[in-house]
């Protein structure tokens, strides 16, 4: 089945016998049965939709957090000063929040540093830490980067300062010798777990590191910045990310947090928090600090304990944000979609010169989703180009532009499988295209470009009923999306444009049930 927009659609394959039996033992409705089973949800995920299952810390006994805990346990214990490396997204961000409020707790000497996106570019360098020793830290603790950053890494050791990486980014042997490395792709016990973000690795070692310094700091009341960053990350709610979904969407106060409570009333919501906020309302506000110059005022915003200081931040990225908003408008309107859909290339590469460094990842997304394909976009910055990538989920970028780095095609970068980033000279971009293309060429047998929707259901079925079977899978986002149904014989009686872009639709049945719906960005 072909629709409007030309996407493929197909109904997902179930297992009927299989279905019945779930539907049999844990005596839920067929609906919600099919759904569990064309998920594949595992034994600990179906119990959690009855039950409330304890978050318990599955990294107790991994020697990576041991070691890890170990070294910062002496380094406080000395009063050595501390330096947090974040990266400039929400995940880096929240990570280096939560060490720092850690660190505040304890009265422990530190300083957070977030690189700006035109002066430092991405990450660890040796330029960067050349500037940082200045202020004589001793450990260097780098959140959501350092991956890849081996001569960046190399310096500190030249220099005596130690180090810990905490990350979740493509990482190839032989690894960066900082001291320790806690990143599940290195595959040291822990390879399982290699869709938690940055910050949900930091969260647990923090558990650690809190027992054996036997701290009372309630970390808890900051799991909601776990989930935060691991919906911004795009990392898959499902397993351990869908047990921090509900015990951090249980649990959360929105009271007892300045911040959100802040963003909550500036905006005139009612509602309890869900995903859907976390994505969509404060993660691009916190983000625009990073794409427009002003990296460190997320992780200065998520760490303040000041009502003045959070209403002046607030209000500063909001309005960043809607400064962010009309230039990527501007962009949008100004690409030549017709270029791109004539040239049917299987992989979208689009170099723009002109194009604001921070929005160049924004901009790639939307071209993904646009054309569902893995999409790319370059900008030029000081005479370097930087680009951003958003891929499709059979195709992991960020082993790509791993692979690239090893050639030295590309100057610096990083990425997991659904995002990455990078620098390159420009005498090198024939040389990027022609090597990525080729690479994707290889894996593209792989990919199934149609889109599926769960089940055929009648008009009648559109009822509270289905809604709460719906919600006991919830909480919904990458991995773990929103259930598609397909209504068939639907008439439309009614409609409006709303904001020159959505189209908002009354639809009615032959059995005469109307339906509410909307269509977004969907005009002409």
């Amino acid at each position: 089945m072909i629709s409007v927009s030309g996407k493929k659609w197909k109904e997902k394959k179930v297992d009927k016998n299989l279905t019945e039996k779930v539907q049999q033992d844990y005596k839920f409705s067929k609906i919600l049965s099919q759904l569990i089973v064309t998920r594949n949800f595992d034994e600990n995920e179906i119990h959690l939709i009855k039950n409330d299952l304890v978050l318990t810390n599955v990294f107790i006994n991994n020697i990576d957090f041991i070691e890890s805990s170990k070294l910062l346990e002496k380094t406080i214990k000395n009063n050595e000063n501390i330096c947090i490396l974040g990266d400039y997204d929400v995940d880096g961000s929240a990570a280096a929040s939560l060490l720092s409020k850690f660190f505040e707790y304890l009265n422990q000497p530190y300083f957070c540093y977030i690189p700006d996106r035109e002066n430092d570019g991405y990450g660890a360098s040796v330029n960067l830490f050349k500037k940082l020793i200045l202020k004589k830290p001793k450990l260097v603790i780098m959140v959501d980067c350092g991956s890849t950053s081996t001569k960046a890494i190399e310096y500190l050791n030249e220099n005596n300062i130690k180090s810990i990486v905490i990350d979740h980014h493509e990482i190839n042997k032989p690894y960066p010798k900082a001291n320790i490395i806690i990143n599940p792709k290195k595959n040291n016990g822990y390879l399982e777990f290699d869709y938690l973000c940055a910050t949900a690795l930091t969260y647990f070692f923090l558990e650690i590191l809190a027992i054996k310094l036997r701290s009372k700091i309630n970390l808890k009341k900051y799991l909601i910045y776990v989930l935060l960053a691991t919906v911004c990350d795009v990392m898959p709610l499902r397993k351990l990310n869908r047990n921090i979904a509900k015990n951090a969407l249980k649990d959360f106060n929105l009271n007892d947090n300045l911040v959100f409570k802040k963003i909550y009333q500036l905006y005139e919501k009612k509602n309890k928090i869900n995903v859907d906020d976390l994505g969509f309302l404060f993660g691009p506000i916190l983000n625009s600090g990073g794409r427009l110059g002003k990296s460190n005022y997320a992780v200065k915003l998520l760490t303040s304990d000041n009502s003045a200081t959070v209403d002046k931040l607030t209000n500063e990225l909001i309005n960043l944000n809607n400064k962010r908003k009309k230039i990527e408008t501007i962009i949008l309107d100004n690409i030549d979609y017709k270029k791109i859909t004539d040239e049917d290339s299987d992989l979208i590469i689009h170099y723009d010169p002109s194009i604001n460094e921070g929005l160049i990842g924004i901009i790639a997304s939307r071209l993904k989703d646009l054309y569902n394909k893995p999409s790319i976009v370059i900008t030029n910055s000081n005479h370097i180009l930087k680009g951003s990538a958003r891929s499709i989920h059979d195709y992991n970028i960020g082993r790509v532009v791993k692979k690239l780095l090893d050639m030295d095609i590309i100057i610096n970068g990083g990425g997991h499988n659904m995002a990455a980033g990078f620098t390159l000279q420009e005498k090198n971009l024939r040389l990027f295209k022609n090597v990525i293309l080729k690479d994707f060429s290889k894996h593209k047998h792989n990919i199934d470009y149609s889109f599926s929707y769960d089940a055929i259901l009648s008009s009648m079925g559109f009822n509270k009923n289905l809604l709460y079977d719906i919600n006991k899978i919830g909480p919904f986002g990458t991995g773990n999306v929103l259930p598609i149904f397909l209504f068939k014989e639907l008439k439309v009686i009614k409609l409006r444009i709303i904001d020159k872009k959505h189209i908002s639709c009354i639809l009615k049945s032959k059995k005469g049930i109307s339906i509410n719906s909307i269509c977004f960005n969907s005009l002409n």
